[in-house]
Order: C-alpha cells, then sequence, then structure tokens
C-alpha cells in the first residue's frame, strides 16, 4: 500500500462502476473519496464540503464539467483534475479556460490517475505554505522580482502590472513564477512540466501552452508577437527581463 494520505477527493462521475473502482483504489491508497453523480448537486458540495480535490468528468447529467468547473472555480482554490472521453484538444482547452488545473483522457489507468491527484495535492500544498507569514529575511532573499512595470512577489502569490493587481489563478502564477524564476534561460516543455507536475512530460499535453497563452496579455505581452514570454521553436519558453 502506498504512503497514507488523509486527503479528501471528491469525485463527479455519472458512471456508477467507474466512480465505485476508483473510489475504492483511492482509498486503498490512503485517499478519502466522496462519489457524486449530478452536476448540479456536485456544485452545492464543492462549495459546501471544500474537498482538497475534485476530479470532474466532462459529461454529466444536470450540468456538464465545464459548467460545474465554471460555476465553483470563483469561490473554490482546491485543484481540479478533469476527464475527458475524447482526446479533443478543445475539450482539454475549454476545460483549462474554464479554471480546470489539469485533464486526462479516459480510459486511464489508476495509477496514473493517483499520481496525477498526488501531483496536483504537493502543488495545492506548496502553494499554502506559500502563503504562510515568513520571517523577514534580507533583500536579495526575498521572493521578489520586478521587471520594469511588472513585479511578482511569490511570498503574497500575487502580480502586479503598472500597479494594478493581475489576476491569475494558481496554477497560471506557479507557471509564471517559474519562467521568471529563470529569467534569461529557455526551459523546455519537458522541465516545465517536471517542475510544476512532478510527472514527466508525455509529449502530448498542451496545457502549458495554453496557460503561457492565457498569461502573455494578463501580463501585457502581445500574444501574436511576444517580447516578455517568447516561444523558442523546438526547446521551450524564454523569460526575457528587459522586454
Amino acid at each position: 500500500m502506498e504512503t497514507q494520505d488523509t486527503s479528501h477527493i471528491l469525485i463527479v462521475e455519472d458512471d456508477e462502476r467507474l466512480a465505485a473502482l476508483t473510489k475504492e483504489y483511492l482509498e486503498n491508497n490512503g485517499l478519502t473519496v466522496t462519489v457524486e453523480s449530478n452536476g448540479a448537486q456536485a456544485i452545492e458540495l464543492i462549495k459546501r464540503a471544500a474537498p482538497d480535490l475534485v476530479v470532474l468528468d466532462l459529461m454529466l447529467p444536470g450540468e456538464d464539467g465545464l459548467s460545474v468547473c465554471r460555476q465553483v472555480r470563483p469561490g473554490y482554490s482546491g485543484p481540479i483534475l478533469m476527464l475527458t472521453s475524447r482526446n479533443d484538444d478543445l475539450d482539454q482547452v475549454l476545460g483549462l479556460e474554464m479554471g480546470a488545473d489539469d485533464y486526462v483522457t479516459k480510459p486511464v489507468r489508476p495509477r496514473v490517475l493517483l499520481a496525477r491527484i498526488r501531483a496536483l495535492l504537493r502543488r495545492a500544498q506548496g502553494s499554502k505554505e506559500a502563503q504562510t507569514p515568513a520571517p523577514v529575511v534580507p533583500a536579495s532573499e526575498q521572493n521578489y522580482y520586478e521587471f520594469g512595470n511588472l513585479v511578482l512577489d511569490n511570498g503574497k502569490r500575487e502580480a502586479w502590472l503598472n500597479d494594478e493587481s493581475i489576476d491569475l489563478t494558481s496554477a497560471e502564477f506557479d507557471l509564471l513564477w517559474l519562467l521568471a524564476s529563470n529569467a534569461g534561460r529557455v526551459l523546455t516543455r519537458e522541465e516545465i512540466f517536471t517542475a510544476l507536475r512532478g510527472i514527466a512530460y508525455d509529449g502530448q499535453d498542451r496545457s502549458i501552452d495554453v496557460r503561457i497563452s492565457r498569461i502573455r496579455p494578463k501580463i501585457g505581452d502581445d500574444p501574436i508577437h511576444p517580447r516578455r514570454i517568447k516561444t523558442v521553436r523546438s526547446r521551450g519558453y524564454l523569460f526575457v527581463k528587459e522586454a
């Protein structure tokens, strides 16, 4: 049996057999699991119970997964892992744009699902720890970057452009901070994927590209001809200090 974890996982899935098997596997690996089959009821449950992570099927009765994600995301800060039965880029992009943190295509092997869940939980826990007040440290050691009119503060997990707060999701901030922390160095998709999720890049996942396309306009970068976050063909992404 794997290392025990008391995290509460909500599975929103209308396939009763699949939900039961997934629940059993996750519980056997130490997680606490609740199952809900109806999208509308899942919205109320997420708001009321605030699970540590939601595994959300795209196709649901009542409210589909995209609608559930869109409605709960403003008040729910935990990770949302979207399940889709089609290997369709549009479904995946829409899920990420609605606020999902990750997605997997069904059928998914239980061990892969567990690995994705644990990676998201680790990242979420890291975000909480980053928000914990820390003792004062020398300025050179502050988790703080200033690039002209763009300011990033990892201690507060906040970003500002022209002194105005930027609305970033937790996943977007993590990616922006990673790029900014390596300003002047090209990061490959493999490096980014491993750093943010703790698992190997499969060569197909487009979530990093989608998030960068969403981050660029938020930080004042030109989406068509970016100067701050540049795409380096066949290599990865480069954060430019002096854009």
